[in-house]
């Protein structure tokens, strides 16, 4: 008589992370934006986002970067 081996159940993916639209504020005027996370900074709350910019001689091109929270506003 053989006995049954259960293998254990694959481990479930982790979540993705909580990624909010936004609009960001700049010289270009009201673009929008991913909201990735935030972070504390002695000048205050900044958020980090990915959103197009217009790079000269370029285009727009997709970044990521660090964004005061006064430039932000939820969408």
């Amino acid at each position: 008589m053989s006995e049954r081996v259960d293998t254990p159940a694959p481990l479930a993916p982790p979540p993705p992370p909580a990624l909010k639209h936004c609009w960001v504020s700049d010289g270009h005027g009201r673009l929008p934006g991913l909201l990735l996370e935030w972070r504390r900074t002695e000048s205050g709350y900044q958020g980090r986002v990915v959103r197009p910019v217009l790079e000269e001689g370029l285009g727009w091109v997709v970044v990521e970067e660090w964004v005061s929270a006064t430039l932000l506003e939820p969408a």
